[in-house]
């Protein structure tokens, strides 16, 4: 691989006997990963698992695998892996993704939660926003708002509020020369150094949004000392509250340069890419917090039309706030403030639609229950999965009653569908239809 000769200079000094090993493993593949999703009723074990990780894996994803579909598994490299193994949020917790597209480290995130406390994944790029709710939609969780906001907007509305924040910063991308050499374009000597001051403004408005008593996990996609020990010495020297905590240094993982406690993951040491991370806890005691309700929005037609279809379909009560957005409805997490200030990409669990004296249920809503958690399921095989998938219905071996269904493969959930006489009728989204 052709890089920078200011890039070769920069780590033979900073890495010294190592650097001739450093800059070999340029020319070596990338290293794929995955991590398989607890929220998701049915398992399935792969092989090759990364050690010393909960649900990680090496090797790649087939996007038009049931295991996909289904958000089973989601494609994440193994270093990515690390930021949120390293922040691991407790059940309960008020957490925020600050830059979170494409949503690999917000859905670690959302495996610990299990559909407990509150993720607010936010990411500034309309654009890439899109992709970030597709990913969080498929990974089926329940107690997720995706923002789409700057920092500063942000932090009028949280003010204190979270007890975690995970915030993978813009950087300089070296450790993603080798997955993506297009990166190396935009590196130039002085580029980790702005991507550093960029990093230092994020944060400064990430710090009014940090609750007293919680964590701060700072993590980049680059080895630049400029953006990783220096944006940490920063916080420390502008934050007294903050202190450092070491991390477990796992499958070659090691310290930082005069920073024993954060992470570096080389890919001469560790299998996988580039990466940093550094975990901080504020030591402010903790405060008590009152969070005024959001309220809901629905009018009585529209309640007793969402009351009826649960009480026919689900065997689960769903915890949290309904709200309306046009004809669509959406089930927001307990204990969020009012966010009408926001530019909103995905306001909670998208439940369904309102139509003419029906409610019909979402794509989403079917993603995220078991088949334990429905009055009605319908199991398809892996060719009717492929069938349907591509738009099409799918004749029944046997007839089931009229209505709603959820549809599974392999146990797992793809949505709802009507059923009508020996015949699955087609609900698969027309933008995430494909042929096998």
């Amino acid at each position: 691989m052709l890089l920078p000769e200011t890039f070769i200079e920069k780590y033979r000094h900073l890495l010294g006997s190592e650097a001739d090993a450093f800059l070999a493993s340029f020319d070596d593949e990338p290293v794929s990963g995955f991590r398989v999703n607890p929220l998701k009723p049915v398992q399935v074990t792969f092989n090759d698992p990364i050690p010393n990780t909960p649900w990680g894996y090496y090797g790649k994803v087939n996007g038009k695998s049931s295991e996909h579909v289904s958000g089973l598994v989601y494609s994440q490299e193994p270093a990515a892996q690390i930021v949120g193994q390293v922040a691991a949020p407790k059940e309960g917790m008020r957490v925020l993704d600050l830059a979170a597209a494409p949503g690999g480290k917000s859905t670690h995130l959302l495996s610990y939660l299990n559909n407990t406390g509150v993720l607010v994944s936010n990411e500034i790029s309309t654009k890439r926003s899109k992709i970030l709710v597709e990913n969080i939609e498929r990974f089926g969780a329940r107690n997720v708002v995706v923002t789409n906001e700057s920092s500063q907007k942000l932090a009028k509305v949280f003010p204190e509020y979270f007890d975690l924040i995970v915030f993978d910063g813009p950087c300089s991308g070296e450790g993603m020369f080798r997955k993506d050499p297009s990166a190396i374009q935009y590196w130039h000597e002085d580029y980790p150094a702005e991507c550093a001051a960029l990093q230092k403004e994020i944060l400064a408005e990430a710090m009014t949004m940090l609750a007293p008593g919680g964590t701060l996990v700072y993590s980049t996609c680059t080895w630049s000392p400029e953006e990783n020990e220096g944006v940490v010495s920063w916080l420390l020297d502008n934050y007294e509250s903050l202190e450092l905590l070491p991390i477990d240094k796992i499958n070659g993982m090691i310290g930082g340069i005069d920073m024993p406690e954060v992470a570096r993951m080389y890919p001469h040491h560790f299998k996988g890419e580039g990466q940093f991370v550094a975990k901080l806890r504020d030591t402010r005691p903790p405060k008590t917090r009152r969070i005024k309700p959001t309220s809901s929005r629905l009018n009585k037609t529209q309640l007793t039309l969402w009351q009826d279809f649960a009480k026919k379909h689900l065997t689960v009560d769903l915890k949290g706030t309904l709200q309306t957005f046009g004809d669509n409805l959406y089930l927001l997490p307990e204990g969020l403030p009012d966010l009408a200030k926001l530019k909103i990409a995905r306001n909670g669990l998208h439940l369904g639609t309102f139509k003419k004296n029906r409610f019909e249920p979402s794509f989403a809503l079917g993603l995220a229950l078991s088949p334990q958690e429905v009055t009605q399921s319908v199991e398809i095989d892996i060719e009717q999965f492929k069938h349907y998938a591509s738009g099409n219905v799918v004749p029944l071996d046997t007839s089931l009653a009229n209505g709603w269904y959820l549809v599974t493969v392999e146990g797992n959930g793809i949505g709802f569908a009507k059923i009508t006489g020996k015949v699955l009728k087609n609900y698969f989204p027309k933008g995430l239809r494909f042929y096998s």
